[in-house]
């Protein structure tokens, strides 16, 4: 067995989910919504499913795919993005192995913004690369130029960055992403940015892609998910974006993962990415709900959040909450004897992990969140004096 994967433990995800399943419980932890599909993109998939192809796609994406996702940007973001800079993938996390396997050599230095998303430093060891870590901390997350500066040497090639951010969910402003973008033109490095919440964002704000800022569009490689601008996470659509000298190699290492992705997902996700700005609108406003339905009950229970600017996530603060235990035994204590399923943060550093959060998913319907939050409560209850 490669050791590296023998070694590894399960998933947060997976193991709290598991838990969740085996104890009858509410699932807040993992991060798939109950709500906020659009019926018609499902509809578009019946029906290219029973009246199309279900044959291997074009290795690089259905080209009807691949045009949507440029336009889509281009309206959206003002991005110059064509066909041709676009690979599609089964799932971002796909598209985030294609981009590392195809970028990152034995020896290669990788910046990685801790709390992160767990698959990251697995791909970076498993290409030969050497993870180098910025530690954000609670209550802001902020990136520093000084903390960043300590971790950029002459030997990174990579710096992995993710906006808006699973799992703090907070949206990086300009000020930092200014920072990584000159430490990445200073050194020639390329970015891989995952961008796949972009959609999901809150109070207004806009979504600044990393490729926008003066001097990355060259050396940017973006992420994106059908996943989550659909709330259809399970249909693992993905795709890569990168300058077409970038996006060719990385097409070259999607081919030998999983080549393609199924047809007729691709065309039902080709005819979403058309839709009015205001279901895009629409959704936001669905998930915002949810989002302050949550917050407010939490805060009724004597339970105390972070600011929450985007993802389908809410930060639990156990210390100002009045819990005087770690991430993990709340965890664990939650979901077996309380019947409330949370992700511990801890596991998302590699080291120094903070100890005092736990990680909510608000993208439920209503009964859901107030029967989790009166789950949290009792759960609370486990740890009162």
């Amino acid at each position: 067995m490669n050791p590296l994967f023998a070694n590894l433990p399960t998933s947060i995800f997976e193991h709290m989910s598991g838990l969740a399943r085996e104890q009858g419980a509410v699932n807040l932890g993992q991060g798939f919504p109950d709500f906020g599909w659009p019926e018609d993109v499902l509809a578009k998939a019946a029906e290219a499913i029973t009246q199309g192809s279900n044959q291997y796609a074009p290795m690089r994406g259905l080209p009807e795919l691949r045009e949507a996702i440029a336009a889509h940007y281009v309206k959206h973001q003002g991005l110059p993005v064509t066909a041709e800079d676009v690979t599609v993938t089964s799932g971002a996390t796909e598209a985030l192995a294609s981009a590392i396997m195809a970028l990152v050599s034995e020896g290669d230095e990788v910046v990685l913004f801790q709390p992160l998303y767990d698959a990251y430093v697995p791909l970076v060891r498993r290409a030969g690369g050497i993870p180098k870590f910025v530690r954000l901390t609670p209550p802001d997350w902020r990136i520093t130029a000084e903390a960043l500066a300590e971790a950029v040497t002459e030997r990174t090639k990579l710096v992995i960055f993710n906006n808006p951010h699973n799992p703090t969910a907070r949206m990086f402003d300009e000020e930092e992403l200014r920072l990584i973008a000159d430490a990445c033109i200073a050194r020639d490095i390329i970015a891989l940015s995952d961008e796949v919440w972009e959609h999901v964002v809150f109070d207004g704000r806009m979504h600044l892609p990393l490729s926008a800022l003066p001097g990355m569009r060259e050396r940017t490689v973006k992420i994106g998910s059908a996943g989550k601008i659909f709330s259809l996470t399970g249909w693992k659509v993905g795709w890569i974006i990168a300058p077409p000298e970038v996006a060719v190699p990385l097409s070259k290492a999607h081919q030998f993962l999983t080549f393609a992705t199924a047809t007729g997902l691709q065309a039902a996700v080709a005819y979403g990415l058309g839709k009015e700005d205001a279901h895009y609108a629409q959704m936001r406003q669905s998930f915002e709900a949810a989002r302050d339905t949550m917050t407010y009950a939490l805060r009724e229970v004597g339970l105390v959040t972070l600011p929450c600017e985007g993802t389908y996530f809410i930060t639990l603060d156990l210390a100002a909450s009045g819990i005087e235990t770690d991430d993990v035994t709340f965890c664990e204590r939650a979901v077996r004897e309380a019947g409330i399923a949370a992700v511990p943060f801890s596991p998302f550093y590699e080291d120094d992990p903070v100890r005092n959060v736990v990680r909510l998913c608000f993208a439920k319907q209503p009964e859901t969140i107030h029967t989790g939050v009166a789950r949290l409560k009792d759960a609370k209850g486990l740890f009162s004096r």
